[in-house]
Parts: C-alpha cells; structure tokens; sequence
C-alpha cells in the first residue's frame, strides 16, 4: 500500500468574468490518493487506486491535473472589481450610464414630491 499526497499553490492568468480584464488568480490545493495492490486494476474512486499484483508505475498526470483544475473557481472576479480600484473603459461606461439613471429617478421623485403638495 502507498499513501501519496500531493499540494500545489500558484498563480493562473485568468480572465475577470465581470470585466473580461486578464489577472493572475492565486490558487491552492490538495490531494491524497491510496495505491493498493488487488486482482485489476480499478480507479473508480477519487482517493482510491487499486493496480494489479507485479505493477511496477502509476500514471499520477491525470490526478494532478484535476487537482489543479478543480481548485480554480467557477466565478473568477478581479479583485480591483471587488474593491473598487479597477479602472478599465467598461467600468467607466457603466459607471457613467449608472449615474444618469439615479439622476433620472432622483427629478421623477422631486416632481412627484412637488406635485402631491
């Protein structure tokens, strides 16, 4: 029997989901996996290998790539969107457009104000 234990931490270059913005988004993770030796070979579990009695290698890639992949998250945003301090032609766009329609409902408030008195 064998007890192998693999951790990675890094950085993968993503797009922002929000923004489309290019950012370098930490990554970590883990994984434990046991080797026993039976009568054929098995991978049906995720932290269970069983190779047949005189096997001599294990391919480890495709564990290592899952690894990896799964510990990039579904949603990648920009941390400058989560904070406020990106600053891309989008953003300012939506930030303009934004600050129009508040403008717009603040008078349509004001008229309704005035007129009910």
């Amino acid at each position: 029997m064998l007890e192998i234990s693999f951790k990675h931490s890094g950085t993968v270059n993503v797009p922002c989901d929000l923004t489309g913005e290019q950012f370098d988004l930490p990554i970590k993770g883990k994984i434990k996996l046991v080797v026993t030796f039976g009568e054929e070979f098995n991978n049906d579990n995720d932290e269970l290998l069983i190779l047949p009695h005189g096997e001599h290698q294990i391919d480890l890639a495709q564990y290592i790539y899952e690894m990896i992949v799964l510990s990039i998250p579904l949603k990648r945003i920009h941390p400058g969107v989560k904070d406020g301090t990106l600053q891309t032609e989008a953003l300012d766009k939506l930030k303009e457009l934004q600050v129009k329609e508040v403008k717009k409902e603040k008078k349509k408030k004001i008229r309704t104000h005035v007129g009910t008195n």
